[in-house]
């Protein structure tokens, strides 16, 4: 029996797992993978107070580190599920079942890939998919951004502080994104389009270098030169194993109030795959230093 479970050892399961263990509160961090979430797909992060750049794997293991002498046990697994049986939380996975008294979710999010060849052989050379983390890498680049929701958009007005030209291919001929930002993007002399056209290859020797794109109208194929690739057809929340628990909402973001409480007592969602507008390292550790404080008033109060 623990104390609390984490499930995802991203920057907010591990930012939660030590204000837990700091309380004296016996916890269980569950990861399918190493330490550190999507920081370990991050070649250099340089928006993280107290560095000028460091690599994500390295931050991810310098945040690791200190759980290793506050008695932190550190299980592999994928959670297949999770059950409610009067205020104990029962966590299963493939091998094993583990019981807790409170529960924090940590499990982030992924970005949709397009499935083209060159995007996975590309990924961090040149293909990126976010323009805060990456942007300033590109300066006086030309540069594609795929997609055109919110997310699309208001990344390609970011990019054009960096970047020479910004140009969004969309498979419409006209943007999801609010008008607003719409309104910004059209306003924009670095900004330009490609209507009614997908990516059909990314291509580039260690670096990218150019795109491979269709009229899906015309099936007209043509290839574009361009520094660097941002991708935003999506993002899903790794949330499958609690969509019977009543905590999502209808995308499968798990929703929670300010203090990362859901909808079943004793279970907290922290990090990306909560309900939320910025999904950053920083928000993430904001995340877990405050559901780490939070189970411990739980168990004082209720157990």
């Amino acid at each position: 029996m623990y104390d609390t479970i984490i499930i995802g050892a991203g920057p907010a399961g591990i930012t939660a797992a030590l204000y837990a263990a700091r309380s004296n509160l016996k916890v269980a961090l569950i990861e399918r993978g190493i330490p550190g979430g999507q920081m370990n797909n991050t070649s250099d992060i340089e928006n993280y107070p107290g560095y000028t750049n460091i690599s994500g794997p390295e931050l991810a293991e310098k945040m690791f580190e200190p759980l290793e002498n506050l008695g932190v046990e550190h299980l592999f697994g994928a959670v297949e599920k999770i059950e409610q049986q009067g205020t104990i939380k029962k966590v299963y996975t493939e091998d094993d079942v583990f019981e807790s008294k409170t529960l924090i979710i940590a499990t982030g999010a992924f970005h949709r890939h397009l499935g083209v060849p060159g995007e996975e052989e590309l990924n961090s050379r040149g293909v990126s998919y976010c323009a805060v983390c990456d942007g300033a890498f590109f300066r006086d680049e030309d540069l594609l951004v795929v997609g055109g929701g919110d997310s699309a958009v208001e990344e390609a007005v970011f990019l054009t502080r960096f970047a020479k030209t910004v140009t969004i291919i969309h498979r419409r001929n006209e943007l999801r994104a609010q008008k607003l930002l719409q309104d910004r993007a059209f306003a924009n002399e670095k900004i330009h389009f490609i209507w009614d056209s997908v990516v059909q290859e990314i291509k580039g020797d260690n670096r990218v270098q150019s795109v491979v794109v269709e009229n899906v109208k015309t099936g007209e194929v043509s290839e574009h030169e361009f520094g660097g690739v941002f991708i935003y057809v999506g993002l899903d929340p790794v949330s499958e194993f609690v969509k019977d628990l009543g905590i999502t909402n209808e995308s499968g973001w798990i929703v929670t109030d300010h203090h990362m409480k859901t909808a079943i007592s004793g279970i907290y969602a922290i990090g990306d795959v909560r309900e939320k507008d910025l999904r950053q390292v920083t928000t993430a550790v904001g995340d877990g230093a405050i559901a780490g404080q939070e189970v411990y008033k739980y168990i004082t109060e209720n157990c």
